[in-house]
């Protein structure tokens, strides 16, 4: 019978199979990375013994241990659609010039608490001298070449007198236009409104719902709360002027130039816990803080106008141009309650993740300690396939384990685990 041909070195190395060999190795320093990395990871996954108590015992969180578990929760399933309503209310009375202004006054649909308001009243529809600057000029020919509309109208392409030392360009459109750079006080007044929020929110995958109104209190106590972070958390009316100073801003500044505020409302809640530990946080901040000191369009403001008809029946108008504090509340959120299949994943990742304490462990034997050789020696075995020749037929049809200790097959109790002393 003809040898063997000898394969391929690369097609018996792809049909080879690798098994794993123990090698115990009695090194100190080995010893005490690999216990530091198990632990280390373990903490990270589940944490120590008591890794958030007190030393009178009682859990406060830490958040130097137990990450995965004990801060994330990844053994919950978790809700991350909240579904959300918000209502407002803004109450209170302020005093703007010779006008006394209510909650209709200075309220809006878009919550805005108007401050400051620049009038221009009886306008009606006609042609008048523009009020820009940027419109003065000395002839026609200077409001031919201006372009077609302006702020306040249609150009007719005439100069005209504004007063009895300056002409500008002539529009057709409400006259007199708006003069918006006069200087007009602020209603300092609005920093005592208060402001009631009702919120109430809605994880649809637990079917849990929940609103910000305390459970047991009662009307006179809801209208007598004021919001403080630390002293009252959970009262849901807030004075306006307490909202500007936890958004770090000053009232008189805001009111003068308007702005932007968001009411953030965070619901946080875990549903292994009971449905009364479940309750919202507030917290404040300014939302246009990037365009404030914009020259051109700093803070906030709008325009808006009343019509009425006049004696003669022509239709007129009064101009307003609103500074205020708009308020946008923001809620956000997300619930967790316990689930077997987060609680499995995260623990076979638990475990599964020990061995990163193997592998440094050996990238230290095979590289930098002493002995690394006789190591590599160890750990590395090739094993070529063992050809077993066929037991030779007995004359007498007795098996092999009858005929003695010479025809008896030797039994290895080696267990393959090998020590070594570094």
């Amino acid at each position: 019978m003809p040898p063997l041909r000898p394969q391929p070195r690369c097609l018996a190395d792809f049909f080879s199979y690798e098994t794993t060999k123990s090698v115990v190795v009695k090194s100190w320093v080995v010893g005490v990375v690999n216990r530091v990395v198990q632990l280390l990871i373990l903490s990270y996954f589940i944490g120590g013994p008591c890794s958030w108590c007190t030393p009178s015992g009682r859990v406060t969180p830490r958040g130097d241990a137990g990450w995965v578990f004990l801060h994330e929760k990844a053994y919950q399933v978790r809700d991350t659609v909240i579904e959300s309503s918000v209502v407002t209310k803004v109450k209170g009375i302020g005093k703007y010039g010779n006008r006394i202004l209510d909650t209709a006054d200075y309220g809006t649909s878009v919550f805005v608490v108007v401050t400051k308001q620049i009038l221009t009243e009886n306008q009606e529809q006609g042609v008048c001298p523009e009020s820009e600057a940027a419109y003065r000029c000395a002839s026609d020919h200077d409001c031919q070449g201006k372009g077609h509309t302006t702020g306040s109208g249609v150009l007719t392409g005439r100069c005209v007198p504004y007063n009895t030392t300056l002409r500008t360009c002539e529009i057709r459109g409400w006259c007199p236009p708006e003069v918006d750079t006069v200087d007009v006080p602020v209603m300092l007044e609005a920093e005592n409104f208060t402001l009631f929020i009702k919120n109430s929110v809605r994880f649809p995958l637990f079917g849990f719902e929940k609103a910000n109104l305390p459970p047991h209190i009662s009307a006179g106590e809801l209208q007598r709360c004021r919001f403080h972070p630390e002293q009252q958390p959970l009262c849901p009316i807030l004075r306006l002027g307490d909202v500007a100073r936890f958004a770090g801003q000053d009232f008189a500044s805001l009111a003068a130039t308007g702005g932007v505020l968001g009411i953030k409302i965070g619901w946080v809640c875990d549903l292994d816990r009971a449905w009364e530990l479940c309750l919202p946080r507030y917290s404040f901040t300014r939302l246009d803080s990037v365009t404030r000191h914009s020259p051109g369009s700093p803070g906030y403001n709008f325009r808006h106008a009343r019509y009425y008809r006049g004696h003669n029946g022509t239709e007129l108008r009064t101009l307003t141009k609103a500074f205020g504090i708009r308020f946008d509340v923001l809620v956000y959120g997300n619930a967790g309650k316990f689930g077997i299949v987060p609680t499995l994943i995260n623990t076979v990742a638990a475990f599964t993740s020990i061995g990163v304490g193997t592998v440094l462990c050996d990238i230290i034997l095979l590289n930098f300690l002493k002995g690394a050789e006789h190591y590599k020696a160890r750990k590395f075995e090739e094993v070529p396939e063992a050809s077993v020749p066929p037991a030779p037929a007995s004359p007498t049809g007795c098996t092999p384990g009858a005929l003695g200790d010479q025809s008896r097959e030797k039994q290895s109790t080696d267990s393959g685990t090998f020590s070594l002393g570094l």
